[in-house]
């Protein structure tokens, strides 16, 4: 494993309007190939703790690092540079673009990043392929059902070869043959391009993919099961 982890959180400190502390102290290591589960209950911060690994909200208190790179000395300009480089997503809500074909939608954030067009769509047509779309590339969303887009979702996350992919609630708008088959590919696809991952969810189904599991309380992290 590389010497350098992925993600490398600490002392990390977030309270919400009004107060409340949501964690304190939090402490969190994720590396190359690894993946992580964070459960809890609604309300407790997970998805504003992807928030803040993702530079889209900012700590009270504590460090966040993305391979190497620590978010609380960046300006916000280079926070959006590391998310474009550095970041994939995988939403529940799949954020596929309706008026681009999947290989666009896959080479989005190669497009995005100045890489050439013939590039991005070259590595999309590889990539769908690799989760189960092969011949698709030119296919529109409408054409998809929500399996289908979240494993454009996937490839899309993957095209840029970034450090970490967050990605929240993955599976919530699939059916459970769906849900199933894409979390073994993201799974597989993940670990196959040593990229780290943290996936926010409530279901026992996706934290069973994770190497480990942890439950997000008010004194940060603890490990599932303790």
């Amino acid at each position: 494993m590389s010497a350098i982890p992925a993600l490398s959180v600490s002392g990390l400190r977030k309270s919400v309007p009004g107060g409340r502390l949501l964690f304190d102290g939090l402490a969190l290591t994720v590396r190359p190939g690894e993946i992580v589960a964070i459960m809890g209950e609604s309300g407790v911060g997970k998805s504003t703790l992807l928030n803040l690994i993702a530079g889209l909200d900012v700590a009270d208190a504590g460090e966040i690092k993305i391979d190497g790179g620590d978010l609380s000395a960046m300006s916000d300009d280079q926070r959006t540079i590391l998310r474009r480089d550095c970041i994939g997503f995988v939403f529940q809500a799949f954020h596929i673009l309706p008026h681009l074909t999947l290989a666009q939608n896959a080479a989005l954030p190669v497009l995005l990043s100045g890489g050439g067009e013939a590039q991005g769509l070259s590595r999309a047509r590889a990539l769908l392929a690799a989760v189960g779309l092969e011949g698709r590339a030119g296919s529109y969303p409408s054409e998809l059902s929500g399996g289908e887009m979240q494993r454009v979702a996937i490839a899309r996350a993957l095209i840029h070869r970034p450090a970490l992919i967050l990605a929240d609630e993955p599976t919530g708008n699939l059916d459970p043959e769906s849900a199933e088959k894409v979390l073994t590919l993201f799974a597989q696809q993940t670990r196959d391009a040593r990229a780290a991952a943290v996936i926010v969810t409530h279901s026992d189904r996706v934290a069973a993919v994770a190497d480990r599991s942890l439950v997000l309380t008010a004194q940060g992290l603890i490990l599932r099961g303790q």
